[in-house]
């Protein structure tokens, strides 16, 4: 047997896990699992999920040949165990760094990575997507498409499956049940099916996996009702083949996600059938790992977490005040109730909080009709999700011009997710929504008067952006009100140059003024940009140059709306937008990025300063 040590060193492309048996696969799961405690404490990312995937993940690359057979993945963020296993393991101490690795499949880091996905509920459409692709051109590459139990709360989830057992394409989707599913999912799908037919064979397993479950740590409903519970919802967990083979779609199942020897078994047998089959595979997200084993929060999903400052804890410790004296206040999230800030607002008002599950139009659409039912909703979500639902925001509730709530957390640039999770298009498309209102605060102080505000706002709906970055601290004189924009700074003399710096971008336009240029200035804090406050623009036209500053596209968004206003308005004074350029960024710090995009400070006081010289 090799040394211990050495193990995951020998590891340079999936095929060096042929030469391991069973005990050195132990061995070295045990490695990996050490190696991303290690990395994930130190660089921050998706611990739990990786933790729980170790096992099937050296399975999945055992029996198929990536990258000639194509392993995908739902929400890519469980692939750091593919990354190490493909190739990857020298360069996995930079995971989300500068320059390092991505903390999501990457198409420029390997072909065994098909696809850059981090958004969760399409792996099954791209599976579709492929195997139709193969079928057409003959070729014999093996598809498999790895899901989660919480991704299939997601409609489009649905949708693939329901075409994949139509069109009888041979895919093998491995559903990874980790009971830590948003919402019951397989359970509450299959409440009204035929039950499946109690057989010794099947029973002795399922009674091995209950005892597996009594060391899960399930959460939410699971959690309040004991193990007997639990047991009962694995029993009905483990009984959806009717669900399943209803679509077309054959059913293999459940197997222990951490025996290897189980699962290759499983998943050599599913490829055997004619057409999409399902290998459900039971896993304990975080294990080997006490901490993540027993925080069903921070070591679930991202380590980063609602940071004391942030301009999420503004916004969490406000919502918690207004429905202590508003009844109709009600929170809805996607399946993300801890990463928004909402975690608060639950504990003290459970029946008012709706964690929908990853369903973005879903929870929008449902928000609409709370506004229809006299409550009002406030959606907490994330930039990156929340363009899934913009059809559902413009005709659900914009057409309807109904009064929900938008809290829109990591707007903007985010850093080490990547270019999938910066938030650049919030402003862009929902200023092109008649009667939205768009705030962006630019402290912690006026993100807590934003929401306020909002909630007397009933004529349409209204969104507030706000960064992932800390919240700059302010006194309350320093706060706006209403619709309001803030003049923040007016430099007395001649008119040259007025700085309409949106949110975040406030603080570096401060920092203007403390260039050695000698720049003079006035600043605004816009507040609102969506619709622009009038004399805000008034006041800019008196100037020869207008600068805007945004964290997000600059094509269509806050600047472009100033712009456009100028113009009609046949005013001679020189505008210049100032913003993110449109292209797929990579994952680095935010500052650095902002910074990389002419957006800091010593950068905007050199663009000022080339302007001025120009008029």
């Amino acid at each position: 047997m090799k040394e211990a040590a050495l193990l995951l060193n020998s590891i340079n492309n999936p095929q060096d896990l042929n030469n391991l048996n069973l005990d050195e696969l132990k061995v070295l799961s045990s490695e990996i699992r050490t190696l991303l405690v290690k990395t994930v404490e130190s660089n921050g990312g998706h611990l739990g999920s990786n933790l729980g995937i170790v096992e099937l993940t050296i399975a999945l690359h055992r029996v198929f040949d990536s990258p000639n057979d194509i392993i995908l993945w739902d929400t890519g963020h469980q692939t750091y165990v593919h990354k190490l296993l493909t190739g990857r393991r020298e360069e996995f101490v930079n995971l989300r760094l500068p320059e390092g690795i991505s903390g999501y499949p990457s198409r420029n880091e390997s072909p065994h990575d098909w696809i850059e996905n981090s958004h969760a509920s399409t792996v099954l459409s791209y599976a579709h997507g492929l195997a139709s692709a193969n079928s057409l051109s003959e070729n014999a590459r093996r598809i498999i498409a790895v899901i989660g139990d919480g991704s299939l709360t997601g409609g489009m989830a649905f949708e693939g499956l329901n075409n994949l057992g139509h069109s009888g394409k041979k895919v093998t989707i491995v559903l990874n049940d980790n009971g830590r599913s948003y919402a019951p999912t397989i359970s509450r799908l299959s409440e009204s099916l035929i039950r499946i037919r109690s057989n010794p064979t099947y029973m002795r397993r399922q009674h091995r996996l209950e005892k597996l479950a009594e060391g899960i740590p399930w959460v939410g409903e699971i959690l309040e009702r004991g193990i007997n519970a639990t047991k009962a919802a694995i029993r009905e967990i483990f009984e959806p083949p009717a669900f399943f083979e209803a679509l077309g779609i054959t059913y293999l199942g459940p197997f222990d996600g951490h025996d290897i020897e189980e699962i290759e078994q499983a998943l050599s047998n599913a490829v055997e059938f004619e057409g999409p089959v399902v290998v459900h595979v039971l896993t304990q997200k975080g294990r080997g790992h006490a901490p993540a084993e027993m925080d069903s929060i921070k070591h679930m999903h991202d380590t980063s977490g609602m940071k004391s400052g942030s301009y999420t804890e503004a916004f969490s410790e406000t919502l918690v005040k207004i429905g202590e004296s508003n009844s109709n206040v009600v929170a809805v999230t996607a399946a993300m109730p801890d990463s928004t800030g909402l975690l608060s607002f639950r504990e003290r008002f459970p029946e008012r909080c709706f964690d929908v599950g990853i369903a973005e139009q879903h929870a929008v659409t449902a928000a609409a009709g709370m506004a229809l039912g006299g409550l009002r909703p406030v959606v907490a979500i994330y930039s990156t999700f929340l363009t899934r639902a913009i059809d559902q925001i413009n005709l659900d509730v914009g057409l309807h011009e109904l009064p929900v709530i938008f809290c829109i957390d990591r707007a903007g640039v985010t850093g080490d997710d990547g270019p999938s999770h910066h938030g650049l298009l919030d402003i862009s498309l929902l200023s092109k929504i008649p009667k939205m209102k768009i705030f962006a605060p630019s402290s912690y102080q006026e993100l807590q008067q934003m929401l306020e505000d909002s909630i007397e706002i009933t004529d349409g709906p209204v969104a507030i952006r706000w960064p992932k970055t800390p919240a700059p601290q302010v006194k309350w004189d320093e706060v706006g009100s209403g619709t309001d924009a803030r003049k923040v700074i007016e430099t007395p003399g001649k008119k040259e140059v007025c700085i309409l710096a949106a949110g975040k971008m406030l603080a570096e336009a401060l920092g203007v003024l403390k260039q050695p240029q000698g720049i003079y200035a006035t600043i605004w804090d816009p507040r609102i940009l969506h619709p622009l406050d009038r004399e805000m623009l008034a006041d800019a036209m008196k100037h020869k140059l207008v600068v805007t500053i945004e964290d997000g596209y600059v094509e269509g968004g806050f600047g472009s709306s100033v712009l456009s206003h100028i113009n009609r308005e046949q005013s001679d004074c020189r505008v210049i937008n100032l913003g993110v350029p449109l292209s797929f960024h990579s994952h680095d710090k935010p500052d650095s990025l902002l910074s990389s995009f002419g957006l800091n400070a010593v950068e905007i006081a050199k663009t000022i300063e080339q302007a001025l010289s120009e008029i």
